[in-house]
């Protein structure tokens, strides 16, 4: 927990990013791209004054961490009809605090928060206390099989279960004969198209002796312990290590 509070922010609730402000031009100039707006007619949307007294471009100008470049954001979303067109209700800054969650983690998780919250889950992400609650919640919060904690440091990056996917991957490669990328991603989220993984399994699927819906069932519990009760789970990896003449690590 403390290599990755010391790694993501040097212990700083509100940790500074350099190019911040380019950063922050350079989505907005993007949205503004795709909804085929001029971006001059942003920029003058922009000197309005906010809430604080100064015009959103010199916030903008000025911004230094996550935690203000949100609230610019949120301010720009609720004040100005233009902030409602470029970013509807989605405030672009998706990850923030000490340990640098994931926005949306914390608010699929704010149940059971023991704190009061100041306005909004998003806003006690940016606080010391909420930044490490969330934090440790991504980092501990969820039962996995490792044999070793440092797998859980990949998983915090990853998302969780994303180790052992990898390694399940690894095994579907050495028994397909296929190459993947070990990313841990077993399905394309949102999607009902099959992904490389997916279809690297499909290839399997007489000699595992299972359906292509059967495949797509198990790997959709691939954000869950679950998972690993699978048949299919089993099944790849004493392929596996029936394909390579040994064990493969699970």
């Amino acid at each position: 927990m403390l290599a990755v509070t010391g790694q993501e922010s040097t212990f700083h609730a509100d940790p500074q990013v350099p190019g911040l402000s380019k950063i922050a031009w350079q989505e907005i100039d993007r949205r503004a791209d795709k909804l085929h707006i001029p971006h001059f007619v942003v920029r003058t949307a922009l000197l309005l004054k906010s809430p604080n007294g100064k015009s959103y471009s010199e916030r903008l100008d000025k911004v230094r961490s996550e935690k203000e470049l949100s609230a610019i954001f949120d301010d720009f979303i609720d004040m100005v009809p233009m902030g409602q067109r470029l970013f509807g209700s989605l405030n672009p800054v998706r990850t923030g605090g000490p340990m640098q969650v994931s926005i949306a983690f914390a608010e699929a998780h704010a149940k059971g928060y023991p704190y009061p919250i100041d306005g909004s889950i998003r806003r006690e992400v940016f606080s010391r206390r909420g930044g490490m609650y969330f934090g440790i919640m991504h980092l501990l919060g969820y039962p996995a099989n490792y044999s070793r904690s440092l797998y859980r440091f990949a998983d915090f990056n990853a998302g969780w279960y994303a180790s052992r996917n990898a390694a399940f991957q690894s095994a579907v490669s050495q028994a397909s004969g296929i190459p993947l990328a070990l990313d841990g991603d077993l399905i394309i989220y949102g999607s009902d198209k099959p992904g490389t993984t997916e279809l690297a399994v499909r290839t399997l699927a007489k000699r595992l002796d299972i359906s292509h819906s059967a495949i797509r069932r198990a790997l959709e519990k691939g954000d869950t312990l679950e998972f690993e009760d699978t048949d299919l789970y089993r099944q790849v990896f004493a392929l596996a290590d029936k394909t390579a003449g040994k064990k493969t690590a699970a």
